[in-house]
């Protein structure tokens, strides 16, 4: 694969920042790889990494001269660090991101985009529980999508070089407008979250059942709702405020499926509950078919994934 940016900038080095330097190293997509982060620590553990060429703490030093710089910050943090940015960025640059709520990115990136920049903002839906550089894995996108949400008018070259840059990394590119993105993202990614922290919370105050017993005898699900709680509170946080209005309705939705569950269970609707799993089944087996997840034990973890030092 040729070298698609001869300068690659990324602001924030945690888990998908990291990623993002692995891959686009071990794939050769990159000269030179800045990596930014105002968490002194972060620097350090990066250099120690060796994931990047170029470390520093200002936003600005670092995506000068960048062909493509990407935010990989928390979105309450969008607006903030593309003022930082915008100054620095150079004519013909590629400006991105990779948070997981996009409508808010472009009300509060877009106006700090100097004119002949190019605002692409994007989200690979790829992730882990783990945070921080240690947490970086170079195959972390392969059969993953990343969605990318370009504004209108947005130039088709650099466009096309973005989502080539996604696809070396081994990510299958969708393209969707970012009110869509964020209604989808909402009830696939976004309140499965929001009921894994709440199922947790909840089982963490049961006073009739001991903090012990809760670890000790976890089943699958509950084990598997853990592992999505555990994902970063600042991130989650920032997603639920700046999602709201579409999480809101999923969740009012949900809410009264969970109703009408709830009926079926106090009438002893035997069928209603069959036809139900029976659907739901359906969707997990889709789900597998398309390369999303595997059908091994345990959905194919097992101990000794998490990355070294986390």
């Amino acid at each position: 694969m040729p070298v698609l940016f001869d300068r690659l900038c990324l602001v924030g080095l945690g888990l998908i920042g990291a990623s993002i330097a692995l891959a686009a190293r071990e794939a050769g997509l990159v000269n030179t790889i800045v990596a930014v982060d105002a968490d002194e620590g972060v620097c350090r553990r990066v250099g120690e990494l060796g994931l990047a060429d170029e470390i520093t703490a200002d936003a600005a030093a670092g995506a000068a001269g960048a062909d493509c710089v990407i935010m990989c910050v928390p979105v309450g943090a969008i607006g903030s660090v593309a003022a930082q940015l915008g100054p620095a960025l150079k004519p013909g640059a590629i400006l991105s991101d990779v948070g997981s709520v996009k409508g808010v990115v472009l009300r509060e990136g877009g106006p700090h985009v100097p004119a002949g920049v190019h605002f692409i903002p994007a989200h690979p839906v790829a992730g882990t529980e783990y945070s921080g550089p240690d947490a970086g894995l170079a195959r972390l996108f392969r059969n993953r999508w990343c969605i990318l949400t370009p504004p209108e008018g947005t130039e088709q070259a650099a466009l096309d070089r973005l989502a080539d840059f996604w696809r070396a990394m081994g990510a299958n590119v969708e393209f969707m407008g970012a009110d869509h993105h964020d209604l989808v993202l909402a009830i696939t990614s976004h309140v499965p979250h929001l009921i894994a922290y709440n199922i947790v919370g909840t089982a963490a105050d049961l006073e009739a059942v001991t903090q012990s017993e809760v670890i000790k005898f976890s089943a699958g699900g509950f084990r598997d709702f853990t592992r999505i709680a555990a994902s970063d509170p600042t991130m989650w946080r920032d997603v639920f405020l700046n999602n709201k209005d579409a999480v809101l309705e999923m969740l009012g939705r949900f809410n009264e499926d969970l109703s009408a569950l709830q009926r079926m269970i106090r009438w002893g609707d035997g069928d209603g509950l069959h036809a139900l799993f029976t659907r739901t089944r359906a969707i997990r087996r889709g789900i597998i078919a398309s390369g999303q997840e595997t059908d091994a034990p345990d959905f194919g973890r097992q101990p000794g994934n998490a990355p070294k030092d986390s």
